[in-house]
């Protein structure tokens, strides 16, 4: 029997726009190898990542994942932030040279047989975010976002949420996605112009900090015009000034501050190695719990042959530090338990509603009335089977 080790390919970008939240998917995921290879391994044999940094960049992630794949005999990969990185990085391992475990909330709209997305689908994150803005803050909306395609998409299915309820995208503008202050300062001035009720901000990267900052100078206030966002997370708000955050909103599956044992314990284990104040996004919660979920696999399968990999991990459930979570079999997307919160005064994401329920994946938006949160929306009991 081989003792050689599992080979896993790592590529998430510690240089360019995304870098910030890129590193804590990075630190999620040599964690989770961490604490797999203190268990015994797979199967007796240790993971060994080979780690690649993207570079916020879809072309050099394509040659990444090709030298990974082609020439480093890599079958499985994680990885992967922006959208267009993500569909750089798809044709790679078409053909089962490989399968890609994709751990960052997207627009949905996506079906690869060779891909396991374990972010939110938009029913699992736009869909609450919507609801609740709706409910609490009005009906009048100004959407902005970087100018890619995840801001472009998210901001086609926010706009179907608000319509549904008769509310109204007073504009969208979109802003480069190394935006300086000239392009701040323009769209700081078309927010004032049209005062909505709500900013949904689909900015992502280094942009984030400075448009939270230039917001709060301009003397808009949280209270009666909240920025409400899916793409800031505690990655960017350790990047603002104190007190900038405070008020804003944000949907996510996990938040560092969630207090169930399995959150806990995750978060003690990632601050312990990373440092007492890291940030742990969503993103960096997904990007854990799928290297678990994949090693469960790869120990069923007793191989790393994609096919092989990829049937079992559909017949796994994990304790996640959100929650039990499942892939669906169906689209290859992950059963998550959303959330919606605010940000305090220390930058820190305090729950404001918990649906309390784990939801189905639906990344073509097949069911999304916001006045029918059914079973259309909700996993039943989970079932008993377990994890690694």
């Amino acid at each position: 029997m081989t003792t050689e080790p599992w080979r896993i390919g790592v590529l998430f970008s510690t240089t360019g726009v995304t870098a910030n939240i890129e590193r804590t998917q990075l630190n999620a995921t040599l964690l989770a190898v961490d604490e797999i290879n203190a268990a015994g391994g797979v199967l007796g044999r240790e993971i060994r990542p080979i780690v690649c940094d993207g570079a916020s960049d879809p072309r050099q992630s394509r040659a990444l994942a090709e030298r990974l794949t082609m020439s480093d005999g890599v079958r499985l990969l994680f990885g992967c932030y922006m959208s267009s990185v993500r569909k750089a990085v798809l044709p790679v391992i078409d053909g089962f040279r490989g399968a890609l475990f994709y751990p960052t909330f997207y627009e949905g709209f996506e079906f690869s047989q060779q891909t396991i997305y374990t972010g939110a689908a938009p029913n699992q994150n736009a869909f609450q975010l919507a609801k609740y803005l709706l409910e609490k803050h009005g009906q009048r909306f100004l959407f902005v976002g970087s100018n890619y395609i995840y801001p472009y998409e998210t901001n086609r299915i926010m706009s179907d949420f608000v319509v549904q309820s008769r509310g109204k995208v007073v504009d969208e503008i979109y802003l480069p996605l190394n935006a300086d202050a000239g392009d701040l300062k323009r769209t700081i001035k078309r927010i004032g112009d049209l005062r909505p009720d709500v900013v949904f901000s689909t900015i992502v990267g280094q942009a984030t900090a400075p448009f939270y900052a230039a917001y709060a100078e301009a003397g808009f206030s949280p209270a009666t015009m909240p920025i409400a966002s899916l793409t800031t997370s505690e990655a960017d708000v350790v990047e603002m000034p104190a007190g900038v955050a405070e008020g804003h909103i944000s949907a996510a599956t996990f938040f560092a501050t969630l207090g169930t044992p399995a959150a806990r314990k995750f978060v003690s284990a990632y601050r312990l190695r990373f440092g007492a104040d890291a940030p742990i996004p969503s993103a960096a919660e997904a990007a854990y719990f799928q290297t678990h979920l994949a090693a469960a696999a790869l120990e069923r399968a007793g191989t790393d042959d994609p096919r092989r990999v990829l049937a079992e991990v559909k017949e796994i459930e994990f304790d996640a530090p959100q929650g039990r979570v499942r892939i669906d079999a169906d689209n290859h997307h992950t059963y998550l338990w959303p959330r919606v919160a605010r940000l305090d005064s220390e930058g820190r994401f305090q729950i404001v509603w918990n649906p309390g329920v784990r939801v189905k994946p639906d990344p073509y938006c097949v069911s999304q009335r916001l006045d029918d949160w059914s079973a259309d929306f909700v996993d039943p009991a989970p079932e008993t089977r377990t994890g690694l």
